[in-house]
This record gives structure tokens, C-alpha cells and sequence, in this order.
């Protein structure tokens, strides 16, 4: 039987330390959180591994996935969470990303479009003693009820700008996100400063485009 505790210190140690990730509480969150309970049931060998796990298929051919290990832990140090951060989780999938961002002392709404992933994030995340509001709805549109939020993380790509979740943020709100709009596809943190918002490319990473976030085909004659 695989050793996930082991697992876990190998994962932090051979994959998210040596990608530039230094923050010691999320490391030691890493360690703590188990990634194999949100994993599609048969892959918990894999769970672990240096890549992006496909949780779903849609009809208009995207897909919910769990991050690489190296991606998310890079993407939530961008963000750097404090205690007490008001936190949006989108296109949660099964709770993965929610379930570390709590641990780390964020108060956070998790939404997901999928009814079943949503089920099973509420579940496995209760079952954890994770305090996180899971909502089902449109991830592109976040979850405006809860908002402004301090932070948001978008579990995917966009080719259009999230201007539904950038609308959400704080006046000094951060989003972290993934840029397929054009080239080599990107990790990007948006930052607010009032009513501006300004960006910066930090690294490279790709991921599925996140449904109502891709680009229209051009018209041609």
C-alpha cells in the first residue's frame, strides 16, 4: 500500500521546493493536506505526481482539473494569503485548492459549475474539518454575492479577461490565473489598486481554458 504521508514529503520536497516555492506555512500545509482524497477514485497512485489530473469532461469540450502540485503551490504564494483573507476559489473541482487555502487561514467560497464535483467537495472537505462555502453557478461569473474578495484563484485557464471576477476584487484584491489568450500560456497576478488593475507574467504553466472564458471564433467570409 502506497505511503501517502511519504508521498506528500516527496511531492513538496522533489516538486514544489525545487519551483521556487519558499513560503514555509504553505510547504507545511502541502505536507499536511490529503491530495489523494480528491482525486478521482483510482488514481489516488497518482495523486501525487508532477501533473495535471483531469476531474471532468464537458459537452463543450473543457474539462475541471486539479493543478499540477507545483502549479497550484506557486499560484497560492503569488497570492500570499494571510489569516483572515477573503478568499474565492474558482472551478474548485473537488476541493483540492479550497481545502490548502483554508488550512493556510483563509475564509474561502468555493465555486464550481459541476453539481457533482461540487457534492463531492462538500463532502471531503467536511469530512476534513475544512470550513469552506461551496456554491454551484457559472465559475466565470464567480460569486458575486460574497464578494469583494482579498484573493482569487482561477483553477484553469482564460482566453478572454476574467472582467466578472477582476469586478469582484477588493480595492487592493489580487487574482491569480493562467494565460492562454495568446503564445506560450502563462501564470499572471493581477493586482488592484482602487479602481486600476494592473498585471505582471510571473511563469510558465498550462491548463484547460475554464468554460465562459474562451474566445469566440472570428467570423470569416
Amino acid at each position: 500500500m502506497l505511503d501517502f504521508a511519504q508521498a506528500r514529503r516527496t511531492m513538496v520536497d522533489c516538486q514544489v521546493r525545487t519551483f521556487d516555492v519558499v513560503d514555509h506555512a504553505l510547504l507545511s500545509v502541502l505536507e499536511e493536506v490529503p491530495r489523494e482524497r480528491f482525486v478521482p477514485a483510482g488514481q489516488e497512485a497518482v495523486a501525487y505526481s508532477d501533473r495535471t489530473i483531469t476531474l471532468a469532461r464537458f459537452a463543450d469540450g473543457t474539462a475541471r482539473v486539479m493543478l499540477a502540485p507545483m502549479v497550484l503551490a506557486r499560484m497560492i504564494q503569488a497570492l500570499a494569503v494571510t489569516p483572515g483573507s477573503r478568499i474565492l476559489d474558482v472551478a474548485g473541482g473537488t476541493g483540492y485548492s479550497s481545502a490548502v487555502l483554508e488550512r493556510l487561514g483563509g475564509k474561502v467560497t468555493m465555486v464550481e459549475s459541476d453539481s457533482d464535483l461540487a457534492e463531492r467537495a462538500k463532502a471531503v472537505l467536511a469530512d476534513l474539518g475544512c470550513d469552506v462555502s461551496v456554491k454551484v453557478g457559472p465559475v466565470a461569473q464567480g460569486y458575486a454575492a460574497d464578494a469583494p474578495y482579498d484573493l482569487i484563484i482561477l483553477n484553469g485557464a482564460y482566453e478572454t479577461v476574467p472582467d466578472a471576477l477582476l469586478a469582484q476584487l477588493s480595492r487592493e484584491g489580487r487574482l491569480v490565473a493562467i494565460d492562454a489568450s495568446e503564445g506560450a500560456s502563462k501564470v499572471v497576478l493581477f493586482q488592484r489598486a482602487g479602481e486600476a488593475v494592473g498585471c505582471r507574467r510571473l511563469f510558465d504553466a498550462a491548463a484547460p481554458v475554464v468554460e465562459g472564458l474562451r474566445r469566440q471564433p472570428a467570423f470569416q467570409f
